[in-house]
């Protein structure tokens, strides 16, 4: 239990710091209740993948050949990574906390970490 109270702490200081703007106002402006938190963190996520599919969209049109192959491929494993990442955060063990507050930061931690590799990417093919 001490773990948790610890790790949580850690992760309400540590969350703004990743998160967006809107996140942020959204869990300002909450009931301070979990379901509120899920919900904001939720938001949060669905801004990150339409930010993640737009950059992969001009990325990929970049793109032609054994390259344009190789990376639908990346992306495809990628994808797979995503949607199983950060899942013990989600599977209850960590509690309410852990649902509602952690596993957003973590899960729009990776698909952030994702968007700014292919933004280096698109650099990279626009200078070929």
């Amino acid at each position: 239990m001490r773990k948790l109270c610890i790790f949580t702490a850690f992760a309400l200081f540590a969350t703004p710091s990743l998160a967006d703007g809107l996140y942020d106002r959204c869990i300002n402006q909450s009931n301070t209740t979990n379901a509120d938190y899920a919900t904001c963190g939720a938001q949060w996520l669905q801004r990150a993948d339409n930010k993640l599919n737009e950059v992969w969209k001009k990325v990929y049109r970049q793109t032609d050949g054994a390259t344009k192959s190789d990376l639908l491929n990346e992306q495809r494993s990628w994808n797979k990574f995503k949607e199983d990442s950060c899942k013990f955060y989600a599977n209850g063990d960590w509690g309410r906390e852990g649902q509602a507050i952690n596993f957003p930061a973590c899960r729009a931690a990776i698909i952030e970490a994702r968007i700014k590799a292919l933004q280096d990417y698109g650099k990279f093919f626009q200078g070929q």
